[in-house]
């Protein structure tokens, strides 16, 4: 089993945005020291719920303040970002960190964010599949051009190549005659440039998995999603509401995109390893004191920040009651002891098979308390999972 820490940058009432980030940051560092496999950040716009805007950057300074633990989004939100840019950022953020990046990507929610960056309701209603293909593209080929309702652009290289061959393999890279389709000898145009598809790396179709460059992970929250990450092969994430029955039910939904996209049981084995489960951990003494922890800090966080979102088109949205919501993530996830948090994680991994897990530690809404609670996950929890 692989855990790591889920990081919000939550803005608890009373605390400047500075306070949350450096909670993150410090949260991060001191998942290193305990141990833990790695460290996932969320991206939110113009809320206190979250205040990281840019998950990606974030992680770049996070490889740098760390040597060891993998660092990933949870989410990117495609829906108010250039499939491009974000692909970009992604290979530098995977060739200078020797792997240690994963990109996590989802469609968000119809927010004002969209009017904002000027993407529009239609991006977040119906234009992921296409969003997150030309990502993929990007992120698996060697040249790269659109043709698409949402994007339309000629073919252009990939630079930086996030799936370039390694060095000393038998690909080589092309010179300025090859990139141009020119026969370096006689100067004669084999084949028009911008039609070239030669120098893929691992598959150029959706579905395919990269052989290079960063592992891509896809949040879900409905059977439609699931079927558009398991058509492409990829892994899934699954939110902190979803409990374990939840869980189940998607990932029979998956498999069963999967089988019907004619894919094979073994490597269906393999991309099921790399499934993620978002929950929430609290460890006190006591099960009642971890319980009674959150539910002081947590339903006001819950209040302040997910009641300041705003939907693009002024749509009606129903915001969960605070201290129930929290009740049942502490219901649902590691929230006790070392050895109750170690029996939920267990039993939900003996339920739905899912291997991964990214845990909210900083429900306390405290630096100090976050830390601690990081510390124990590694130094008592984490050892009773092996």
């Amino acid at each position: 089993m692989r855990v790591g820490t889920f990081q919000l940058s939550a803005q608890f009432p009373g605390q400047s945005h500075a306070e949350a980030l450096e909670r993150t940051v410090h949260s991060a560092v001191a998942a290193e020291r305990a141990g833990l496999d790695s460290v996932w950040l969320a991206e939110h716009h113009f809320v206190p719920y979250g205040v990281c805007p840019d998950a990606a950057t974030l992680a770049a300074m996070l490889l740098g303040r760390t040597r060891r633990i993998g660092v990933g989004t949870a989410v990117s939100v495609l829906s108010t970002t250039h499939p491009v840019a974000l692909g970009e950022r992604a290979a530098l953020l995977h060739l200078v960190s020797d792997g240690r990046f994963t990109l996590g990507v989802g469609r968000g929610g119809p927010w004002i964010d969209l009017d904002v960056f000027g993407t529009g309701l239609a991006a977040y209603e119906e234009g992921f599949p296409e969003r997150l293909d030309l990502l993929l593209r990007w992120l698996r080929g060697a040249r790269v051009g659109a043709d698409g309702p949402q994007f339309r652009f000629p073919e252009v290289a990939v630079v930086p190549r996030a799936a370039e061959p390694a060095p000393g393999t038998a690909a080589r890279v092309p010179d300025l005659a090859d990139w141009l389709g020119v026969d370096p000898g006689t100067g004669t145009l084999l084949r028009f440039p911008r039609q070239r598809r030669d120098g893929m790396t691992g598959g150029s179709q959706p579905g395919d998995q990269p052989q290079g460059g960063p592992p891509v992970i896809a949040a879900c929250t409905s059977p439609t999603g699931v079927r558009t990450a398991a058509e492409r092969g990829l892994p899934i994430l699954l939110g902190m509401h979803s409990g374990d029955e939840d869980k189940q039910q998607m990932l029979a939904a998956y498999r069963t995109a999967w089988r019907a996209c004619g894919r094979g049981e073994e490597q269906l084995a393999r991309v099921e390893r790399e499934h993620v489960a978002v929950g929430v951990v609290q460890i006190e003494d006591r099960i009642a004191t971890a319980r009674d922890g959150l539910l002081r800090s947590m339903p006001g966080w819950f209040e302040y920040g997910l009641g300041a979102h705003r939907t693009v088109d002024g749509r009606e949205r129903r915001m969960r009651d605070p201290h129930a919501y929290t009740e049942l993530l502490c219901d649902l996830h590691a929230v006790g002891t070392p050895g109750h948090c170690a029996d939920r994680l267990l039993a939900t991994a003996e339920r739905t098979g899912i291997r991964r897990f990214a845990l909210l530690a900083e429900g306390s809404g405290d630096r100090a308390a976050t830390l601690n609670n990081i510390a124990r996950l590694g130094a008592e929890v984490l050892p009773q999972l092996s």
